[in-house]
C-alpha cells in the first residue's frame, strides 16, 4: 500500500468531481443537516432567478440573484467534493489491494486442487515456495517464509510457523522457501483481505458517537438560525426595509456553521485512511476516534518494552545436584518447546536431546494456567517453569522447596532477568536464567505518553520482582505481573467500571478475551484469528509500539475535529458584521458603525460573504484530510493553543477575506 499518496491526484480528484454530483442526491444530502438546508435554499434560489427572469423586479437584478445561486450550488459541491475525495482515496487503496485477490488455485492436502473461492472454512491445503497464499488461515505443519508486501507494503519478509502465536496466515501473501500446511479459517468473501477491502473504501464506515453528537449539535445551530432569519422578515417589515429573498438566504447560508458541516465527513474517513498509511486496519471509525480518548494503555513487556526473544544465559544448580543433571534436565523439558526461550536453552547446553536417549517421551505443552511444560517418559517427569508453579508442584508432593533457589530466583529477578525453576520427580534441581534486555527510547516514549494524560500498564508473565525491575527501568506507571488471560481481563474491567477508557493490544488466543473487552484492541497480524476477531484493530506491521503511534492518529482526528468546528463557529462573526448592516443601514443609518469592513454596497457585501462561505471550504480539505499538527501536550495546553490559533483566526481571517472579495465584486456591480 501506498503510504505517501498524494491528496489531490488526477484520478482521484476526477472520481471525487463526479462523486459531488451524484452526493446532490436529497437521499443522501439528508444525513448531513447542515447541507442539506444549504441544498434547499439552493432549489429556492434558483425558483427565485427564473421568476426574476419572467419579469419581477423586487428582488433584485437576474445577474446578481444568479451570482448567488452559482455561490451556493458550489458550496454544496465543494461540501461534497471534500466527502467524495476522502472516499476517494480509499477506493483507490480498495483497488490496490484487489489486485492480490486474484483467484488462485489451492492445492487441498488429499492432492485435489480447486479454486481458492470454492475453499471453505476448515478445509486445509498445502503451500510451497512459489504459491499465493489463497485464503486466510493458520498454519497446522511446517515452518515458512512469507512475503506480506502485498497486505503491508513491508518488502522484508517475514517467518510463519505452526504452534504458539506466529501461526496465522493471510491469503494473497506469497510463500518463499520451505513448506506449509494450512487450516482455512474464514468462509469465502469474508477474508481479512475481504474485510481490509470493504473498510478502505468506507462501506462498512458508521458515524462515531462524537461525530453523531456534533451533528446534532450543528443541526440545533441551523434551527436556531432558521429562526433568527425567519424573525428577521417582521424586524423588517416594521423599520420599513425591502429585504430581498436572496438576502435572507445568504443570511442563513453563511451564519449556518456549512464549513465544519461540508468537512466532517471527510475528517471521519481521513481518520480511518491515516491509520491505514499507518499500516492499522481499523474495524470502526469509533475505534480510531476512541484511541484518542483513552486512560489506560496495557502493554506486553516482550517484545515492547524490551527487546524478546529472551535467551537462556546461565544454569544455576542446587548445591547437592549436579550441572550435568540440571543441564540435562533442562534440556529435555525444552525437546517440544517451539518458543525463542525454550530453544536458547538447548544452544545453551550446546547438547542434541536424542543423546540422551529418551523413548516414548509424553510432552507436555505449556499452558498458561499452569504456567509450566516439561516431558514425562518411563518413571521420570521433567517440569520446567515458573517459580510459584514449579513450587506448588514440589510441596503438593511432600518435598522442600530449597532456600538457595528461592535466593537465586529473588537475585535473578531483581537484575532484570527471568528464572525458570526445573524439576524433576518433584524435586527442584536449580534454575534457568534467561535475559532480556529494554528497547532503546522506550522511556522517552513512555514519557510522552504521560504528557497526554495516559497510564501506561505493563504485562507480563514474570515474577513480581521482576516486573517491577522492568518496570521501573523502562518507565512504566503499573504492572500486571504472573499475568493470566483473566488477570488482563480483571485489570481492564476494574479500569472501565472507574470511567477510564482502555486499550491494549495482543497476538495469542490467550489475549483474545482482553482484546474484546477493551475500548481499543489491536491484534498482530502475524497473530492467531481469535485475537484478530476479537481486536478492533489489526497492525499489520506485527509492531507491539504501533499503539502509541494509533493513540496519537486517535487525538489527531479529535483535534482536527475540535479545530475545524471552532474555526467554523468563528466564521459567523465577521459574515455577521457584513450582512447585517448592509441589510438595515440605509433605513438605520446608525448601523454604520457595525460596517466596520467598509464594505461599498449592501449588494457586494452579501456576494462578499456568499463567496467565501463558498471557497473556504475548498481552502480547508487537505488540513481536513492531512489532519491537524499533533503535539504531546496536556488537555487545557491544547484547548488554549486551538482557541488562538483557530479561533481567532477564524474570525479574523473571514475579516480580510471578505473585504478583499468585496473589492474585487464591487468593480462588476
Amino acid at each position: 500500500m501506498s503510504k505517501n499518496q498524494s491528496i489531490f491526484q488526477k484520478e482521484i480528484v476526477q472520481q471525487a468531481l463526479k462523486q459531488s454530483f451524484v452526493k446532490l442526491n436529497p437521499k443522501a444530502m439528508f444525513r448531513n443537516p447542515v447541507m442539506f438546508t444549504v441544498e434547499v435554499g439552493t432549489l429556492i434560489m434558483a425558483v427565485v432567478c427564473l421568476w426574476v427572469l419572467s419579469g419581477e423586479q423586487s428582488q433584485g437584478s437576474f445577474g446578481y440573484n444568479f451570482t448567488v445561486f452559482i455561490m451556493l450550488f458550489l458550496t454544496l459541491l465543494f461540501g461534497n467534493f471534500a466527502e467524495a475525495i476522502a472516499e476517494a482515496r480509499g477506493k483507490a487503496q480498495a483497488d490496490s489491494l484487489r489486485k492480490t485477490r486474484e483467484e488462485t488455485p489451492a492445492k487441498l492436502y488429499n492432492g485435489q486442487t480447486i479454486s481458492s473461492a470454492a475453499l471453505k472454512k476448515g478445509d486445509v491445503f498445502i503451500c510451497e515456495m512459489g504459491d499465493v497464499i489463497p485464503s486466510d488461515g493458520e498454519i497446522m505443519e511446517g515452518l515458512a517464509t512469507i512475503d506480506e508486501s502485498a497486505i503491508t507494503g513491508e518488502s522484508a519478509p517475514v517467518i510463519r510457523e505452526a504452534g504458539g502465536d506466529k501461526s496465522s496466515v493471510t491469503g494473497g501473501t506469497k510463500v518463499l522457501s520451505d513448506k506449509i500446511t494450512v487450516r482455512v479459517t474464514t468462509q469465502s468473501g469474508e477474508s481479512f483481505l475481504d474485510k481490509m477491502i470493504a473498510l478502505v473504501e468506507g462501506a462498512s464506515r458508521q458515524k462515531t458517537p462524537n461525530e453523531i453528537a456534533l451533528t446534532i449539535l450543528l443541526a440545533g445551530f441551523t434551527l436556531v438560525f432558521i429562526i433568527v432569519t425567519v424573525t428577521l422578515k417582521p424586524f423588517a417589515d416594521y423599520a420599513n426595509v425591502s429585504i430581498t429573498i436572496a438576502s435572507f438566504i445568504s443570511l442563513f447560508v453563511c451564519l449556518i456553521p456549512t464549513t465544519i458541516g461540508g468537512l466532517l465527513s471527510a475528517i471521519g474517513i481521513a481518520g480511518m485512511d491515516r491509520a491505514l498509511r499507518a499500516n492499522v486496519i481499523t474495524k470502526s471509525g469509533k475505534a480510531v476516534e476512541t484511541a484518542g480518548d483513552i486512560d489506560v494503555l496495557l502493554l506486553d513487556k516482550t517484545g515492547t518494552i524490551t527487546i524478546g526473544n529472551r535467551k537462556a544465559t546461565q544454569f544455576h544448580s542446587a548445591h547437592d545436584v549436579g550441572l550435568e543433571a540440571l543441564t540435562r534436565a533442562a534440556v529435555l523439558s525444552s525437546m517440544a518447546d517451539e518458543t525463542p526461550e525454550g530453544k536458547s536453552i538447548i544452544e545453551l547446553a550446546a547438547v542434541n536431546p536424542v543423546s540422551y536417549g529418551v523413548t516414548h517421551p509424553s510432552y507436555v505443552k505449556f499452558t498458561a494456567e499452569t504456567r509450566s511444560s516439561g516431558i514425562d517418559f518411563e518413571d521420570t517427569r521433567i517440569r520446567k517453569g515458573a517459580t510459584d508453579a514449579i513450587r506448588s508442584l514440589v510441596l503438593a508432593a511432600g518435598n522442600n522447596f530449597p532456600q538457595e533457589i528461592e535466593e537465586r530466583v529473588k537475585s535473578i529477578a531483581q537484575h532484570g532477568g527471568t528464572p525458570l525453576v526445573v524439576s524433576q520427580n518433584e524435586v527442584a534441581l536449580g534454575v534457568i536464567e534467561l535475559q532480556d534486555v529494554i528497547k532503546t527510547g522506550i522511556q522517552e516514549r513512555f514519557e510522552r505518553l504521560r504528557k497526554m494524560g495516559i497510564k501506561t500498564v505493563m504485562v507480563t508473565g514474570d515474577n513480581p520482582l521482576t516486573a517491577k525491575y522492568i518496570a521501573e527501568k523502562s518507565g512504566v506507571d503499573d504492572f500486571i505481573a504472573e499475568a493470566r488471560p483473566e488477570d488482563k481481563m480483571n485489570y481492564i474491567k476494574r479500569e472501565q467500571a472507574e470511567g477510564r477508557l482502555v486499550a491494549m493490544m495482543g497476538d495469542g488466543t490467550n489475549d483474545a478475551p482482553a482484546l474484546a473487552q477493551a475500548d481499543v484492541g489491536v491484534a498482530m497480524n502475524s497473530g492467531t484469528q481469535a485475537a484478530k476477531e476479537a481486536g478492533n484493530m489489526v497492525d499489520l506491521d506485527n509492531d507491539p509500539t504501533k499503539l502509541i503511534e494509533v493513540v496519537e492518529i486517535g487525538k489527531q482526528l479529535l483535534m482536527t475535529r475540535g479545530t475545524l468546528t471552532t474555526f467554523s463557529i468563528a466564521n459567523d462573526v465577521a459574515k455577521y458584521f457584513a450582512i447585517i448592516p448592509a441589510l438595515f443601514i440605509t433605513a438605520i443609518p446608525a448601523l454604520q458603525g457595525l460596517n466596520i469592513m467598509h464594505l461599498k454596497s449592501p449588494e457586494s457585501a452579501i456576494l462578499s460573504a456568499v463567496v467565501f462561505n463558498a471557497i473556504i471550504i475548498p481552502m480547508l480539505i487537505p488540513l481536513a484530510l492531512k489532519g491537524v499538527a499533533y503535539k504531546p501536550i496536556g488537555a487545557s495546553a491544547l484547548l488554549r493553543r486551538n482557541l488562538l490559533i483557530f479561533g481567532l483566526g477564524g474570525v479574523l481571517i473571514p475579516f480580510v477575506g471578505i473585504k478583499l472579495i468585496d473589492m474585487f465584486v464591487s468593480i462588476f456591480i
